[in-house]
C-alpha cells in the first residue's frame, strides 16, 4: 500500500489544539528539560475554533475575527496583524485570492520564496505597513531570523492545517516544517 492510498481513504478532520501540542512536544522533547517543555504548553484558550470544513476561508476568517475592520484601522506598526502559514507558495496564492471578501482594502504581503527574493520582501516590509502576511513556514522563519518580519502586534496565526497537497500531505506531515 502507498501512503497516498491510505490518506486518500481517510477523510480530512479539523485540527485540534492537542495536534499542535503533540507536534511541539515531539519536536522539542529531546532537547529540553521538563520545565522547558512545560513552558511550551499552550492552554486551550490560546486557540480559536478550527474550521469545521463547512466554511470558505473568508467566512472562517469573519467568524474568528469579527472585529477585523476595527483592528485593521487601528494598526499602524510595521508588523502583520494576521499571519497565515501554508505548506506551499501555490496554496498561499490560492488563499490570498479566496480571502477577498474578508480583507477589504487591507494590505496583504506574500511571504514565500517562489519568484520573490528575500531581499525584496525585506525591503517591502521595511517600507510599508501590511495587515495580513500569507506564506510558507520556511520563508517566514528566515524573515523573522533576519529581523525583517516583526511579530509584536500579530494577533492571529492561522495554520492551513487541513489542506492536503498533491501527495495528500498536510502541512504538519512535511518533516521540514
Amino acid at each position: 500500500k502507498k501512503i497516498s492510498d491510505v490518506l486518500q481513504k481517510s477523510a480530512p478532520k479539523p485540527g485540534v489544539p492537542a495536534d499542535l501540542q503533540n507536534l511541539l512536544t515531539q519536536h522539542f522533547g529531546e532537547n529540553r528539560s521538563v520545565i522547558e517543555i512545560e513552558e511550551l504548553k499552550l492552554s486551550d484558550s490560546c486557540f480559536l475554533p478550527a474550521n469545521d470544513l463547512t466554511h470558505s476561508f473568508s467566512s472562517y476568517l469573519k467568524e474568528i475575527c469579527p472585529k477585523w475592520a476595527k483592528l485593521r484601522r487601528s494598526h499602524k506598526e510595521k508588523s502583520v496583524v494576521m499571519l497565515v502559514l501554508c505548506s506551499s507558495a501555490l496554496r498561499s496564492l490560492e488563499l490570498i485570492k479566496s480571502m477577498t471578501a474578508f480583507k477589504g482594502d487591507c494590505r496583504v504581503i506574500k511571504l514565500f520564496a517562489k519568484h520573490i527574493k528575500i531581499k525584496e520582501q525585506m525591503n517591502m516590509l521595511e517600507k510599508g505597513m501590511f495587515h495580513i502576511g500569507v506564506g510558507t513556514p520556511g520563508r517566514v522563519k528566515a524573515l523573522v531570523e533576519q529581523d525583517a518580519l516583526c511579530l509584536n502586534s500579530t494577533k492571529y496565526i492561522i495554520l492551513d492545517w487541513n489542506w492536503r497537497d498533491q501527495k495528500l500531505r498536510r502541512m504538519m506531515d512535511i518533516p521540514e516544517v
